[in-house]
């Protein structure tokens, strides 16, 4: 037994030395690296633009739009996992929104702001951009919210939808984020805050969610110390984790409320701008990806939406992964992004 233990320590010592050493030989961790060009500026919007060596193959333009909560670099974390590069590989016209960082000063952007606002200028500058009356609409979880909501008021700009992990039905009990939301008083979180959501507080409470996630955290930077390349994929992660945004707080509020709370968007009592939305309207081919482990967003809180739309062509795409596996994983390279590709390429 002593052997052992004296055995294990050396172990972990020699790993601990190996992994300081990899530590002092990386100057940066890079994430976000295929290449893109601003295209549209708008406050603390850009929209991107990927870098193409040769035409795109598809007609139809592609807009990806992200959640406002963290930051689209996840869908580009490393060459080897990258949604967008595959996206680009098929032969893709990818446009993509950046949100930026909001500030005090962007407190009162509500959904108005970024539905009718800002989406739909991004969307209308790639029309004519391109020359063309629709594009298609690739959407990741809260921005698959939005979009859905977009693509509801604006069908006639709305080639094809994919959403991916995407609530649309919170009256779910599947997940402590939709329990836990329905008693949060979220008038007084915003006021609290000075009108602007820390994007520390939200990654905090997403922690809770699954406690056991750090532990195994832990686990895997150990487990890396002593392997560049998987220490560096670590590294990848967390920065883009901390690189998370702060909320517009009247946007949050809006979105937490009427739709957490209320479950308005599904009962077709969502009110955006002044504007009803009714998802009978969204009439365009909608793809549907759902993931079956997400704890985040449960596939109680998306499968529904095909219920609920106008659409004729729809479908329900099932992954078998969690909330962010859907997009960095091994199987999601070979997997989704291909499936995804070939859906929108018969629809073109």
């Amino acid at each position: 037994m002593e052997n052992k233990i004296i055995e294990e320590f050396n172990s972990m010592s020699n790993k601990l030395l190996k992994g300081y050493s990899t530590l002092n030989q990386i100057a940066e961790v890079d994430i976000a690296t295929t290449p893109k060009t601003a295209v549209y500026n708008e406050d603390k919007l850009t929209l991107y633009r990927y870098d193409r060596d040769t035409d795109a193959t598809y007609k139809t333009p592609v807009l990806i739009v992200y959640a406002l909560v963290n930051t689209y670099k996840m869908l580009d974390l490393q060459p080897d996992r990258s949604y967008i590069k595959n996206l680009l590989n098929a032969g893709m016209d990818v446009y993509l929104i950046d949100w930026g960082f909001p500030s005090k000063g962007d407190r009162y952007l509500s959904m108005d702001d970024y539905v009718n606002g800002y989406i739909n200028n991004c969307v209308d500058f790639i029309r004519k951009k391109n020359r063309v009356e629709k594009i298609n609409i690739l959407s990741i979880c809260q921005g698959g919210t939005l979009s859905v909501i977009y693509s509801s008021l604006y069908p006639n700009k709305v080639k094809n939808l994919v959403t991916h992990v995407t609530p649309i039905d919170f009256n779910t009990n599947d997940g402590l984020l939709f329990r836990w939301s329905k008693d949060m008083d979220f008038d007084l979180l915003v006021e609290g805050n000075h009108g602007l959501i820390p994007g520390d507080f939200l990654n905090q409470g997403f922690d809770m969610l699954k406690p056991m996630m750090k532990v195994q955290k832990q686990q895997a930077l150990t487990n890396a110390l002593d392997d560049k390349d998987k220490l560096m994929n670590f590294l990848r992660m967390e920065k883009w984790i901390s690189e998370s945004p702060d909320q517009a707080g009247e946007c949050f509020r809006q979105f937490m409320k009427d739709l957490y709370q209320e479950n308005k968007l599904i009962k077709g009592e969502l009110e955006v701008g002044g504007k009803k939305v009714n998802l009978k309207n969204l009439t365009s081919p909608l793809l549907n990806i759902f993931a079956t482990e997400d704890h985040l967003v449960p596939p109680a809180a998306t499968k529904p939406l095909n219920d609920h739309v106008g659409s004729t062509d729809k479908e329900l795409y099932s992954f078998k992964g969690g909330h962010i596996g859907v997009f960095v994983g091994g199987k999601s390279q070979k997997e989704l992004a291909p499936a995804v590709a070939a859906w929108l390429k018969k629809r073109d």
